[in-house]
């Protein structure tokens, strides 16, 4: 049987986790600040959006979409 509803995924978004943060409390506390991505000469701006599970991963919308090789790499928080 075949189904009609597929995943899509979203270049604009990531999950991200940071060292620090270990519980949904913590993560809670860093929804509605702001990251960037460093490339080379210019910033990608993001906020934060949404908790991710319950171990402290949290959702980031970009306002570009992020490159594959941004995997792995950090991001700064804004305040």
């Amino acid at each position: 049987m075949l189904s009609n509803w597929s995943k899509n995924q979203d270049p604009k978004e990531c999950i991200l986790k940071f060292p620090n943060v270990k519980s949904l409390n913590a993560a809670a506390q860093l929804i509605c600040r702001k990251v960037t991505w460093p490339v080379e000469e210019h910033k990608i701006k993001g906020k934060i959006v949404a908790l991710h599970g319950k171990n402290g991963l949290v959702r980031s919308r970009f306002r570009k979409g992020i490159p594959g090789k941004a995997l792995l790499t950090a991001v700064e928080v804004i305040g």
